[in-house]
């Protein structure tokens, strides 16, 4: 009797234990607890774009502009790594309190002791892990670019892992010199896109010297802004030009050309109709990726007017709305979509956009602004992956008056061939954003020349004067050169410009007299040969004579016939010491490509001259970009270098 009283009880405590500890199990993993709190550096200022990940895990976030950080974290974590580059990483165990203040210290790390990926340039970027820094000569560094990335050790790959880098860049020819008898016109789209230049600061951030098609030099120039006059009269914006010597070839002239877009208030700024297309797929989960863009798209909804409306699409292995069309002043309504987010599957770019440009006519503003705003790494595997039938898709599309702004985000798998023809097919712009610094810059420092376009399709001829130039070679702009003969065909696709926005552009020139010779073609057995001269001799040079002649065309943004704008040029030759901040400014960034690229036309170009020349020409640098520009090129130097020297 006992004895079976004695198995019922044990019965009894087992049948207790077993539902406890199945509910323990079973609800653990579900208990969440939100940690929050502030990362500074060692003087106490507070430090913006810090990664703060759960050990062992691809749950983080970043700080914002003010260092603070919310994070979700299962009970069961037991650390936070904190990291940033150029600074220590700091593994912190996770109290008891929900509070944690992590100040970071920097680095004094040698390049000996980072991870170091080698790429073979003339292949697709394709990396495999070397122990040892490969060693190169000077000479041989445009081949082979060396990627470095300071090692974290809580989050390291297991030993053996072979990452593979699957970067895409469009290959780019430089523009080579163009005998002016043959060739007397210069003809191309303007191009405000500025992803370039934060991609490139990216790399050098992490250590690394950019793919040198990561390296499209005019996006590098109109990253910046210039102080050009606003505009006046009926024209949309205003044109500057100004030559002098070229700095890295002495023989040689440089000629600025800039275009000043009419500044709008923001109040005066027109209803906004904008669809958010945001990548969730599986590649976004990084902390640079899908919770660096919910902290950019923030900004951009703190900035919503009333009168604007905001709706929200998302892909991955499909495609759907998670925010139906909202006006501005529901900010609660619109971060609550935010910030409920979650990436995960493959990628359906094709069908993402489709539904977004329907979203975008379902509430077509007449007389406002129709926008996309596509955020994602670029990696479309699903659907319209391919880029002709991506340029199809978007070409097909865009005659309905919605514009295009692409935003890029991450690294390792980041598709920039695709992000740059999505934007320029689409009537849109195309920035990266490697940290909060840059959303802020895009969502509110630019906010009205990224998402309001004053005029489309704009396009640059430049009629050069044999009495004054030999040759001339425009620098950048590769894969937005035109036909001549597209000049006047309004139905052929150019660039945007936005409220405010400046566009620049440079030539290298060969003054007429020079004895420097340039590539020729044999006479033509039919034809007379391109322009009325016909050889050097025939031509009388005249230093008094105009320039050059700049046409451009524009249509307004609703508009569909285009209007023309001429304008002769003097061209008087300044000392380089005369020469504006724009002037040399501009100079040095080019240059600065150059050296990047190692062009076959850098000729003297040299680091030193750079920074001398940067230096010297910041100007009103308010926002700091221009001093930020200085340390990256004293970083790049000191890259190259240790490349060099290896």
């Amino acid at each position: 009797m006992k004895s079976n009283k004695k198995q019922e009880i044990m019965k009894a405590i087992i049948s207790i234990l077993t539902v406890l500890f199945l509910s323990a199990f079973s609800m653990a993993p579900d208990q969440t607890r939100l940690i929050s709190g502030t990362v500074s550096d060692e003087a106490g200022n507070p430090m913006a774009g810090v990664t703060i990940v759960v050990k062992g895990t691809s749950n983080g976030t970043l700080t914002d502009l003010n260092g603070a950080y919310q994070l979700q974290v299962n009970f069961e974590a037991k650390y936070l790594v904190f990291s940033y580059i150029g600074y220590e990483t700091e593994e912190v165990k996770i109290p008891r309190s929900n509070r944690i203040n992590v100040s970071l210290q920097p680095a004094v790390v040698a390049l000996e002791e980072v991870v170091s990926y080698e790429y073979d340039m003339a292949s697709p970027l394709v990396g495999r892990v070397s122990g040892v820094p490969v060693r190169e000569s000077s000479k041989s560094y445009h081949k082979r670019a060396h990627y470095q990335t300071y090692a974290a050790p809580s989050y390291a790959p297991e030993p053996g892992y072979i990452p593979h880098n699957t970067e895409g860049y469009t290959a780019i020819d430089e523009n080579g010199f163009k005998d002016v008898l043959h060739n007397p016109l210069s003809t191309f789209s303007i191009d405000v896109d500025r992803a370039s230049y934060s991609n490139v600061r990216r790399f050098l951030n992490m250590g690394q010297l950019p793919p040198m098609d990561a390296v499209r030099i005019e996006e590098m120039i109109n990253y910046f802004n210039y102080d050009y006059p606003e505009p006046e009269g009926k024209h949309p914006f205003s044109v500057y030009t100004e030559i002098s010597a070229c700095p890295w070839n002495s023989s040689h002239q440089l000629l600025h050309v800039g275009l000043k877009g009419k500044s709008i208030d923001k109040t005066e700024l027109p209803p906004s109709n904008l669809v958010l297309l945001i990548d969730v797929s599986g590649s976004m989960s990084n902390a640079n990726k899908l919770p660096l863009l919910k902290q950019a798209f923030r900004m951009l909804v703190n900035e919503l007017r009333p009168e604007d409306r905001v709706a929200m699409v998302v892909y991955a292995g499909a495609a759907g709305l998670v925010l139906e069309s909202t006006p501005g002043n529901e900010k609660a309504k619109i971060l609550a979509a935010l910030d409920k987010l979650q990436s995960g599957g493959s990628t359906a770019g094709g069908a993402g956009l489709e539904l977004a440009y329907k979203v975008a006519q379902e509430n077509f503003a007449e007389e406002g602004n129709n926008r996309i705003i596509l955020a994602t790494d670029g990696d479309f595997n699903i659907g319209s992956s391919s880029n002709a039938e991506m340029e199809r898709l978007i070409e097909k599309k865009r005659e309905h008056g919605v514009f295009m702004t692409v935003l890029g985000f991450g690294m390792g798998n980041y598709k920039d061939d695709k992000m740059e023809i999505i934007a320029d097919k689409g009537n849109g712009n195309y920035a990266y954003i490697d940290n909060i610094q840059e959303a802020r810059k895009v969502f509110i420092t630019e906010f009205g020349g990224t998402l309001f376009t004053i005029a489309k399709d704009v396009k640059f001829q430049m009629e050069f004067n044999p009495a004054r130039v030999k040759g001339y070679r425009l620098v950048g702009y590769e894969n937005r050169l035109l036909n001549d003969e597209d000049f006047n065909d309004d139905k052929k696709d150019a660039g945007e410009m936005g409220a405010g926005h400046t566009v620049t552009a440079l030539y290298e020139i060969i003054p007429a007299g020079s004895d420097e010779s340039l590539k020729s073609i044999d006479p033509l057995k039919y034809q007379a040969n391109r322009g009325e001269v016909k050889s050097v001799e025939q031509v009388k040079t005249d230093p008094r004579a105009e320039l050059m002649t700049i046409k451009l065309r524009y249509k307004q943004p609703d508009g569909n016939t285009s209007t023309k704008v001429e304008i002769p040029v003097k061209g008087k030759v300044l000392d380089l010491d005369d020469t504006s901040d724009n002037f040399r400014f501009s100079a040095s960034i080019a240059e600065f490509g150059l050296i990047l690229r190692n062009s076959q036309y850098k000729e003297d170009a040299s680091m030193e001259e750079v920074i001398a020349m940067a230096k010297g020409a910041r100007g009103d640098d308010e926002e700091g970009y221009r001093s930020e520009f200085l340390k990256l090129v004293k970083l790049a130097d000191s890259l190259k270098e240790w490349s060099a020297d290896k």
